[in-house]
């Protein structure tokens, strides 16, 4: 029996190996008021992520500080999101968010840039393994509806592989051609020169 459960628990070790990063992004102080006077307790947010591509956020409420977050974390883990990322860095098209009175844009950015994003859509970012994003909140300051907005515009992030398999094309096909452009500029440039 004992080996029983060693095997389980070894099991459950290796469901478990992939492990995820959390930001606690923000804690409030909350209170019910009851018959006696007040009861406070605090409120949690938090972002998890495996910084490979998937996130979630979560929000706990409980007597003791350590308790709501750990609820908050438990929530985030169950409620976990697949988003596709362009070289594992940045994102693959520009994308606006909302949620209730928050709106948030984001941006593709070139190698280099660095998450530019503030407070709770940093987290998410950083969470989710962004390496390179421009990113601008409009309208609530709120970080519930940011974070909300946020995930909702990375939810409607589509691959060009996906794009492709929807529209039953090839990769190529959808992706714009910049490099053919280029030889024929340089090529004009020379033809000119020598003319002069």
């Amino acid at each position: 029996m004992a080996e029983r459960d060693n095997r389980r628990g070894g099991r459950r070790d290796r469901d478990e190996a992939p492990e995820f990063a959390d930001r606690l992004v923000a804690i409030n102080r909350v209170s019910k008021t009851v018959k006696g006077g007040k009861r406070f307790g605090f409120a949690a947010l938090v972002v998890v992520g495996d910084q490979k591509g998937r996130v979630g956020f979560g929000k706990g409420k409980a007597k003791e500080v350590p308790e709501a977050i750990r609820k908050a974390t438990e929530q985030a883990k169950r409620k976990m999101m697949r988003v596709p990322l362009r070289e594992g860095r940045t994102l693959h098209h520009d994308i606006e968010g909302r949620h209730g009175a928050g709106r948030v844009v984001m941006r593709t950015a070139p190698q280099g840039t660095g998450i530019i994003a503030g407070g709770p859509m940093r987290a998410v970012f950083e969470m989710l393994g962004v390496q390179d994003v421009v990113a601008k909140s409009n309208g609530s300051q709120n970080p519930y509806n940011m974070i909300r907005a946020t995930l909702e515009g990375l939810g409607r992030l589509q691959s060009p592989r996906h794009v492709a398999q929807r529209r039953g094309k090839k990769v190529s096909d959808i992706l714009p051609k910049r490099e053919e452009n280029n030889p024929q500029a340089e090529g004009d440039h020379v033809r000119v020169s020598e003319e002069a």
